[in-house]
C-alpha cells in the first residue's frame, strides 16, 4: 500500500497488497498486518511443534497452555470453570493471573489481532465481503456492538447453571486451536459455517457480536498500558475508519472535536475505546502520522 501518494483503504486495494507498506521515500517495508499474521502464524506453529515433535516450548491450546513450564490460561476460560465447578486449583490462578498481568501490559484485545488463529481467516472473509457488498451482490449488515456483552453473561450464566463450559461447544477459537495442536475434527464444520456468515451476511460478526474472549480481553484494554496514540498532525480523511475492525474507537480521528481540542490545546491524545484490538491497520493507513503506538505509562518509569 502506498499511503503517502493516494489514500489507499483496505476495502479497494488488493489482498496481497496490505500486508506491505511504503516509506515517503518509496522503500517497501512489512505492514503491521504482515507483522501480526508472521506472529499468529509463529504462536501456532510453536503448539504444532510441541505437540508433533515434542519441543515442549508451546504445549497445550489457547485455552490453558504451559510456555517453557509457565502455567498460561484463557482468563474467560478460568471464570467458565469456577462458576461450573466452584474449584479453583493454583495452577490455573497462577496461569490467569499471568496472562491477565500480561495483557494489562500489552493492550487486552491484541490477543484478538495478535493471538487468536480465526483472526486471520476472518480478515479473509472480511476482504470477500468487502468485494460482494461492493458489487452489490450482497447488502452490508451492522448491529450493535455492545450485543457482545449480552452473548458474555449468558456464557457465565450457563456455565454456573448446566456445571458445564457450553461455550467451548461453539468456541471457534478453542477449535481452531485444537485443530492445530492435535489434527482435524468435525468441528471445524462450525469454523466453516461461521466463516460463510462472515462473507455472506455480516462483516467479522463473530469478532464483533458473540465471541466472549474477545470482550474478556476488551474489559482489560480498557486500562492496559499500550494504547494507539492520535495526535494533531490528523487531517480527518477518515481512512483509519474505513480499515479499522472497532471503528467506533476511533471516534476521536472526526473533525468535530477540533474546536475543544483547540479551546484546552489538546496535540495528542489516547484511543482507550475498550473494543481497539491494537491491530494497527489504522497506522498502516494514515498519511499524516497522526496514529502511532505508544506505551502510555512510560512516564512514570
Amino acid at each position: 500500500m502506498d499511503k503517502w501518494n493516494n489514500k489507499e483503504t483496505i476495502k479497494n486495494s488488493s489482498f496481497i497488497s496490505t500486508f506491505f507498506d511504503k516509506t515517503k521515500e518509496g522503500k517497501t517495508y512489512f505492514s503491521y498486518r504482515m507483522k501480526r499474521w508472521l506472529v499468529v502464524i509463529a504462536i501456532h506453529l510453536l503448539f504444532f511443534l510441541s505437540f508433533s515433535i515434542d519441543i515442549q516450548i508451546l504445549e497445550g491450546t489457547l485455552n490453558g497452555s504451559r510456555f517453557l513450564g509457565f502455567h498460561l490460561i484463557d482468563p474467560f476460560t478460568t471464570i467458565q470453570m469456577f462458576l461450573a465447578t466452584y474449584e479453583m486449583p493454583v495452577n490455573i490462578i497462577i496461569g490467569t493471573t499471568t496472562i491477565i498481568v500480561f495483557y494489562l501490559l500489552i493492550g487486552g484485545r491484541t490477543y484478538c489481532s495478535w493471538v487468536c488463529p480465526y483472526g486471520l481467516l476472518s480478515e479473509i472473509a472480511e476482504k470477500i465481503h468487502n468485494s460482494l457488498v461492493s458489487k452489490k451482490i450482497i447488502k452490508e449488515r451492522r448491529f450493535n456492538h455492545r450485543v457482545r456483552h449480552v452473548f458474555w453473561i449468558m456464557f457465565m450464566i450457563l456455565a454456573f447453571t448446566s456445571g458445564y463450559l457450553v461455550f467451548e461447544t461453539i468456541n471457534i477459537v478453542g477449535i481452531l486451536s485444537r485443530f492445530v495442536a492435535y489434527g482435524w475434527s468435525l468441528a471445524l464444520s462450525w469454523v466453516l459455517i461461521v466463516f460463510l456468515i462472515e462473507v455472506f451476511f455480516s462483516r467479522r460478526a463473530w469478532c464483533t457480536y458473540i465471541c466472549p474472549i474477545g470482550t474478556t480481553y476488551g474489559y482489560l484494554g480498557k486500562v492496559s498500558a499500550l494504547r494507539i496514540q492520535w495526535n494533531d498532525n490528523c487531517d480527518h480523511c477518515m481512512v483509519c475508519h474505513d480499515v479499522c475492525f472497532e471503528n467506533q474507537v476511533l471516534e476521536l480521528t472526526k473533525a468535530k472535536y477540533d474546536k475543544e481540542r483547540e479551546e484546552k490545546n489538546i496535540k495528542k491524545e489516547y484511543i482507550t475505546g475498550a473494543d481497539c484490538t491494537l491491530c494497527g491497520r489504522c497506522i498502516d493507513v494514515c498519511h499524516s502520522d497522526a496514529l502511532k503506538y505508544d506505551f502510555r505509562l512510560k512516564g512514570l518509569i
